[in-house]
Parts: C-alpha cells; sequence; structure tokens
C-alpha cells in the first residue's frame, strides 16, 4: 500500500499521508490539506471522519467485532467483572490482584458525597427526567471538587478518576430513590463495585438486604457491555470538551447530556416505550412486525439493526443470555415482556429481518432486562451512563495525555453574499 494518497483540486495535486492502524485500518492524514490548498473536506455526522487515534476500542461493525484494548467483548462480560473492565479501559492493561484491590479500596474511600449535594437534588421536581437530574448533579460535582487536574501528574489525575467511579454510583443510585420515594442512602465498604450498585438502589428501610446473584451477574454484564463503544456522539462530546481543557466532571455532564438523546442512549427507553404502544393497540406482534417493513407506514421498530454493526451487535448476542436467565429465574410475569419476546422469535425467523440483518441489538435486551428488575424506563439511560462512565473517563484521559488540540470543526457556508444594513423603516 502506498504510504501517500494524492487528492487534485483545481489543477493542484495534493499529497497527503496514509496511515495504517493495528488492525489494518486505513486513514488519510488530511489535516495540513486547507494550509496546502484552502480547501476542507465536508462530511456531515463525521461518518467518515476519524479525530483522533485511539488504543482503547476496537469496533469492526462489517464483521461484528468489539474489543476493549485487544480482549474481545465476550471473553470480558463472561469471565471479569467491571472493576476490572475499568481498570483495564482507563490504564490500559487489566489489573494485577494487588491493583485491582486497591483501585476498588481507593474508589470505596471517595464514596462519600457532600451532603449539600442532597439539597441541590431535592429541588429538583419529582417529575424531573434522570438524566436531566444525573447531568446536573455530575457538573455540581465540579464546585465540591474546584481544583483543577494537573493531567502531568499521575496521583492527581488517579485521585480524580477514583472520585467520579466512587461517586456517581452514589448519585445514580440517590435519583432513583428519590423518584421511588425511597430514603437516600449509601453502600457497604465490605461488598464489590456491582454489588454495591444494587444494594443501593434496591435495599428497603423496613427489611434486611439480601443480594441476589442473579441480578448483580445482570448489571455487572450491562454495565460492561456499554462500558465503551469508540467515537460515538456521547464519547466524543466528552473528548471535544475536554479539549478545551473543562475538567473531567464537567466534561463527563456534557457526555451525560449527549447520552440522553434517543437516537443515542435513549434506545432502550425507547424500546419499552413502544412496547407499551403494541401493549395499548391489542398486543398484536405480527401487525407491528408487518407495519415495520412496510415503507409507506411510518412506525419504526426500535432495538432492531445498528448503525454500526452491519452484522449481529455482538452484544447483543452476550446479552440475550443474560435476559433469559433473569426472565427464567425471577420468575417475571409481565405482558410487556410477552410482547418483547414475540417480536424478538419473528424478527429471528422472519426473512425480511434476517436478510436485512436486522436482529434485535443490545438496546434491545437491555430494555427488558431492565423493565424485569423493576427499573423504571426513565432511568434506563442513568444505567448506561453508569456503564459508560469508564469508557470515558479513558478517553478524556487518553486525550489529555497526547495533547490534542482544541476541537474545531471547519464549515461550508451556504448563506448570503455580502449585505448592506437597512434601516428600519427602509426594509
Amino acid at each position: 500500500m502506498s504510504d501517500k494518497a494524492t487528492l487534485t483540486v483545481n489543477n493542484q495535486n495534493i499529497d497527503l499521508p496514509v496511515l495504517v492502524g493495528t488492525e489494518d485500518e486505513v486513514a488519510i492524514d488530511i489535516k495540513s490539506l486547507r494550509g496546502q490548498s484552502n480547501v476542507i473536506t465536508l462530511d456531515s455526522g463525521y461518518k467518515n471522519t476519524g479525530s483522533c487515534k485511539s488504543s482503547i476500542t476496537f469496533l469492526d461493525g462489517e464483521k461484528g467485532i468489539l474489543r476493549y484494548r485487544g480482549y474481545d467483548i465476550e471473553e470480558l462480560a463472561n469471565n471479569a467483572d467491571f472493576t476490572d473492565v475499568a481498570f483495564l479501559l482507563i490504564f490500559g492493561d487489566l489489573p494485577k490482584k494487588d491493583q485491582k484491590e486497591k483501585f476498588l479500596n481507593d474508589i470505596k474511600d471517595h464514596s462519600i458525597v457532600d451532603e449539600d449535594l442532597k439539597k441541590i437534588l431535592e429541588s429538583f421536581p419529582k417529575s424531573a427526567h434522570p438524566m436531566g437530574v444525573l447531568s446536573s448533579l455530575t457538573s455540581a460535582l465540579t464546585s465540591f471538587n474546584p481544583s483543577s487536574v494537573n493531567v502531568n501528574s499521575e496521583s492527581e489525575m488517579y485521585e480524580a478518576i477514583v472520585k467520579l467511579l466512587a461517586k456517581l454510583p452514589v448519585i445514580v443510585s440517590w435519583v432513583f430513590r428519590k423518584r421511588e420515594g425511597l430514603p437516600l442512602n449509601y453502600g457497604d465498604y465490605s461488598l464489590g463495585y456491582v454489588e454495591n450498585i444494587t444494594k443501593m438502589m434496591f435495599s428497603k428501610p423496613n427489611k434486611p438486604y439480601e443480594q441476589n446473584d442473579i441480578i448483580v451477574r445482570a448489571i455487572n454484564k450491562l454495565l460492561i457491555l456499554h462500558a465503551d463503544h469508540e467515537q460515538n456522539c456521547s464519547t466524543s462530546t466528552v473528548r471535544i470538551v475536554g479539549s478545551s481543557h473543562a475538567g473531567l466532571f464537567a466534561s463527563i455532564s456534557a457526555g451525560i447530556s449527549a447520552l440522553w438523546g434517543p437516537l443515542h442512549g435513549g434506545a432502550n427507553q425507547a424500546v419499552v416505550e413502544m412496547l407499551y404502544a403494541i401493549e395499548a393497540d391489542g398486543g398484536d406482534t405480527k401487525k407491528y412486525m408487518a407495519k415495520a417493513k412496510d415503507k409507506s407506514d411510518p412506525f419504526r421498530l426500535m432495538g432492531f439493526g445498528h448503525r454500526v454493526y452491519k452484522n449481529f451487535d455482538p452484544r447483543a448476542r452476550i446479552i440475550k443470555a443474560t435476559a433469559d436467565e433473569v426472565l427464567g429465574d425471577l420468575g417475571v410475569v409481565d405482558p410487556i415482556l410477552d410482547i418483547a419476546k414475540g417480536l424478538e422469535k419473528e424478527a429471528l425467523e422472519d426473512p425480511y429481518f434476517v436478510d436485512r440483518k436486522l436482529y434485535p441489538n443490545v438496546d434491545f435486551y437491555s430494555g427488558i432486562i431492565y423493565k424485569a428488575l423493576g427499573i423504571p424506563t426513565e432511568m434506563f439511560t442513568v444505567m448506561f451512563a453508569l456503564g459508560r462512565l469508564p469508557g470515558w473517563i479513558a478517553q478524556w484521559r487518553e486525550m489529555r495525555l497526547q495533547k490534542e488540540p482544541i476541537g474545531r470543526p471547519r464549515q461550508l457556508y451556504v448563506g448570503p453574499k455580502v449585505r448592506n444594513f437597512v434601516d428600519v423603516d427602509l426594509r
């Protein structure tokens, strides 16, 4: 392969470097294009534009491959716990036993949230969307940790990272419990990271808490599967906000806001809302599968197919087994979940969906699991954010350590040419 690409513009030949990644991905480096030719590229939505070099996550949508730092997602989801994956994403390698123990203990040591944050939480109406509350509270953490992080100091970077990993699960549980009318609480120092998440969320004030290992395993897998996904909308937001040297908490808060959108993290909420709509219309799954195939029908089947994966979403294959386990072992009886099973069965057997590779994706199964666990639909994206946290941190840290320049995309101006000002009486 040539080490350069030649672009001809206005009879001028411009040589641009060709770069090859470790997985043989090819990129044309265009950073000198405008300087050489006064020409820019236009790529709405950045579908063909690489914004950075990253060693965190590899994704091949055509082959259905997802790897964190070289480790296959299936191997991690079936063998690791979320603490392993968080350490791997942020620091580059799976932790050794002593590293993992220290990492978890350091997180626990910072898992107390300033009591004044409760006052901010109490100021939100009960009807406020949990993602808006989470974004606000995450941003507010900056007020209680005002000093900026010296990215040249490993100790300062490490402390900021463990603080955020410690405090966000507490805030997530508070957002959930306020919505459910339950008292706000903390975890237990003797428990692991995911075990504490389930305790903080599901413990009741009038009876002893009993850990359900099925729920712990399910949430552990969901968090791992959502931990990073290359340069998606929210991750790119974290990197571009951080490129202005905004702090870690502020950058993550921006990522949470980006994740809130129904085309991104809100997709699993949209799945369950679709299931409710189908139930309200009689629950006929065959009718809605026919509507999905009708190009003239505005109905959109949520949770099937994926913007990136042109084959089966590898995360969906993993979480399907967990969904079956949760529904089977918990003995949940819910007409909404029965509709979901019907849609899944038909989509996996219908030639229309099979030929187009419109398989159920991770959002479809994660929505089913969260619904079965009794988590309100408005909290689904909050759980997604909790899983994505280590990926955002890893991406922010990588961007700062690589000293990436401030993000500043160009545009193609299509507005009016120069005009003269006209006095209001003459317009």
